[in-house]
């Protein structure tokens, strides 16, 4: 299917998630959605089958957390993979009003945000796999409920493209999507070559490009931000990581127009055999990372890299239950729902 036919598939449930309630959705749901649908969902969630299983496990508490929640989509993309599978892949933020307890996080009573990245697998006109990472600890985070180590990078609500053209991305992604393999394949060089000038991130990255990384790791500006909040703790920490294109791992990528975006379930495999990266001391255990990202290309370089990782996962493969310790870090505070009152009245 074209670009166009794909995304147009996603206007009913785009249109119903705009204004979240539980009969559109569920309805925009069962019509895309094949019945078998494979759903690769982030921690906690898991694996689940069809679209009713989405709602139920993933929306239905979303809402009841957030009354007003609306889904504001801020990249979205489409095509073909070279291996000849069609995948619309989109980014953006849930955002409502944060009033009900949401996976233990406790509300806050005032607007919150949280990031997702989620692709979807498109034969016969009807998704028949997803897979997708909300950013739930950026929910902790505007909680201060937050039960990790310190982040590194900075913490913002995470901005759309700089030219405002993420739901307009259109056009041959041949170039742009080369040059993103090209930047990985460099990045790879290392350590093997332990000169860090071998993976020549001034050939592939803007002097001022944003790097979007998840809560937990942040935001980093520019090379010298990407190295210092980013790249050097993590591969300090794990410096034997591979990435599909290195080994057997399995990526699916899509090229369109300046954009690019990956996914894959997952498509990194790494060791923690050194320095603690996120507060996680090294365990010498292989780790198996979900990543799933998108990138805009600008005059011939990266200008940004949306990334999110699901950190939840991760954790609770070296053993370490984040939600628990949530719930441990807040079982003085009220965490149940908030009523606000309407400001009429005294």
């Amino acid at each position: 299917m074209t670009p166009d036919r794909l995304k147009a598939l996603f206007v009913p449930l785009r249109a119903a998630m705009s204004e979240f309630a539980e009969a559109p959705v569920r309805a925009a749901l069962g019509a895309l959605f094949a019945p078998d649908a494979t759903l690769r969902l982030c921690h906690p969630f898991g694996d689940l089958l069809g679209g009713e299983a989405f709602y139920d496990a993933a929306y239905a508490p979303l809402l009841a957390a957030m009354p007003d929640l609306e889904r504001r989509d801020m990249i979205l993309m489409a095509g073909t993979t070279p291996e000849g599978q069609d995948w619309v892949g989109a980014m953006g933020n849930y955002m409502g009003t944060f009033t009900g307890p949401f996976l233990g996080i406790p509300p806050t009573g005032h607007v919150a945000h949280m990031r997702y990245h989620e692709f979807f697998r498109v034969e016969g006109g009807r998704v028949t796999e997803v897979q997708a990472i909300w950013d739930i600890p950026e929910l902790m985070m505007q909680a201060r409920a937050w039960p990790m180590a310190p982040q590194l990078g900075g913490f913002l609500c995470t901005p759309a493209p700089m030219p405002g053209d993420g739901l307009a991305v259109s056009g041959d992604g041949r170039a742009a999507l080369d040059h993103v393999v090209a930047m990985l394949t460099a990045l790879c060089r290392h350590p093997a070559n332990p000169d860090p000038a071998i993976m020549e991130l001034p050939r592939f990255w803007h002097p001022r490009f944003n790097w979007y990384g998840p809560a937990g790791i942040g935001t980093g500006r520019g090379i010298a931000g990407f190295r210092n909040w980013h790249q050097i703790p993590f591969l300090r920490a794990m410096p034997d990581r591979k990435l599909d294109a290195m080994g057997d791992l399995l990526s699916h990528w899509v090229g369109e127009g300046n954009y690019v975006c990956e996914t894959g379930w997952p498509n990194m495999r790494l060791t923690l055999s050194h320095d603690g990266w996120m507060g996680i001391a090294p365990t010498g255990r292989e780790v198996l990372l979900r990543s799933l990202d998108f990138w805009r290309i600008e005059r011939g370089l990266i200008r940004e890299n949306w990334v999110l990782v699901d950190l939840l996962d991760l954790y609770a493969q070296v053993g370490v239950d984040v939600l628990a310790r949530l719930r441990e870090f807040n079982k003085a505070r009220h965490t149940g729902p908030i009523q606000l009152p309407d400001g009429l009245t005294r």
